[in-house]
């Protein structure tokens, strides 16, 4: 399918008509996968992850990146569940560099003039019943208006957390004026969320695109592609296991991620 290059609306002569109205989206599913042998261990790993990764440590993460995006934070909400799982909400703003009034203390005035500029995360920890495998998904959602990019934090938040597969979407949505009229629905160049990813992560891990470059859809897909089953199991070590049973549990870890980064039950 032949790519439709845009005309980005980020250079120095473009002037725009009022505030940019687009709208850019950055969502991710992450997910950390664990093997506990017993009943006990696994009890263990759901709780020492939903400790790890509690509303306070969330809300720390989240403070870093409406930082690294240059973002004010107006309001959070936070929660943490029974028996397991968090979630935070932050409503930002980009701090109006483009001449509009700062809004004024009234609720009612900052969400209107806020409109989908907000940063999201919400957190799973789960465990089969059966066969010894966790699993810990963590889904954020970064978007914002106006000339802030979600894109800059995208290395410091697979980095934030244990990271084993990572599944991201990105849009642009909607479109901003230049003073003649003209709509831009788009403002910056982009091929592939993987133009933003650093290069020590890209060594790491094995990815898979599915753009549909005409909507501003981008689709990118990670896991690693090393399994170290030290890194996989709670409360021993490999060295600890006999080596046909290290072996099968290296097996199960492996078709647990395959089917988590292909999204599909894989026969095995």
């Amino acid at each position: 399918m032949a790519k439709i290059k845009s005309k980005p609306t980020s250079n120095a002569r473009l002037k725009l008509l009022g505030f940019n109205n687009l709208t850019k989206s950055l969502s991710f599913n992450i997910y950390d996968i664990c093997y506990a042998r017993t009943r006990e261990e696994q009890r263990a790993y759901i709780e020492y992850i939903d400790e790890q990764y509690n509303a306070a440590r969330l809300t720390h993460i989240l403070t870093e990146v409406a930082q690294i995006i240059g973002a004010n934070i107006l309001n959070v909400a936070t929660e943490d569940y029974d028996p397991q799982g968090a979630s935070v909400t932050m409503l930002i703003s980009e701090g109006h560099h483009d001449g509009l009034p700062t809004p004024g203390k009234k609720k009612d005035s900052v969400v209107a003039h806020l409109d989908k500029s907000h940063i999201t995360v919400h957190t799973y920890p789960e465990t089969h019943p059966d066969n010894g495998i966790s699993t810990f998904r963590a889904d954020i959602d970064v978007s914002t208006c106006g000339k802030i990019s979600p894109l800059k934090a995208l290395n410091y938040l697979i980095k934030s957390f244990e990271s084993d597969i990572v599944v991201m979407d990105y849009r642009v949505r909607g479109f901003t004026r230049n003073v003649r009229g003209m709509k831009h629905f788009i403002d910056h160049n982009i091929d592939s969320i993987q133009n933003f990813i650093a290069a020590d992560i890209k060594r790491r891990y094995q990815m898979v695109d599915v753009n549909v470059y005409q909507e501003y859809i981008f689709h990118t897909k990670m896991c690693l592609k090393e399994l170290d089953l030290d890194t996989y199991l709670f409360g021993e070590g490999a060295a600890d296991l006999p080596t046909r049973e290290a072996k099968q549990i290296r097996s199960r870890v492996d078709h647990e991620i395959q089917e988590i980064f292909y999204g599909r039950n894989i026969s095995r």
